[in-house]
């Protein structure tokens, strides 16, 4: 009696939660080509800007791995950090782009200069 009900809620739900998980992918797929024409097709702009504020994101992830003992029972771990500044420009509006490492440790709150970009790709700062 259990093995049916079960075999009939699996045979209903294997397929449902597979054509979300595809739809999910090809959204999020769709959204970042989406995102990436519309910075190749806007503007580079340079603007006088002022860091205003910097911060982090550090994600962590760990795999199994069959057979290698890498970390501790058989997994591994990595970390990734994510570098964000914020600046400010005349107008006063504020914009977060994602920055590189050596960018990141390079800039200063309360730096001024221009600041280089394409739509929400970070191109540069150059510091007066």
């Amino acid at each position: 009696m259990f093995f049916g009900l079960f075999d009939m809620l699996f045979s209903f739900l294997f397929p449902v939660l597979f054509l979300l998980f595809i739809g999910v992918f090809i959204w999020t797929l769709f959204r970042n080509i989406r995102t990436w024409n519309q910075n190749n097709h806007s503007p580079r702009l340079i603007v006088p800007a002022a860091v205003v504020a910097k911060r982090t994101s550090v994600s962590h992830s760990s795999t199994a791995n069959a057979g290698d003992m890498t970390g501790a029972h058989g997994y591994s771990t990595s970390t990734s950090t994510s570098y964000y500044v914020t600046f400010q420009v005349e107008s006063g509006d504020r914009m977060e782009f994602v920055v590189n490492g050596s960018d990141y440790g390079m800039l200063a709150e309360g730096d001024i200069g221009k600041l280089s970009f394409q739509g929400t790709r970070y191109l540069g700062f150059e510091r007066r």
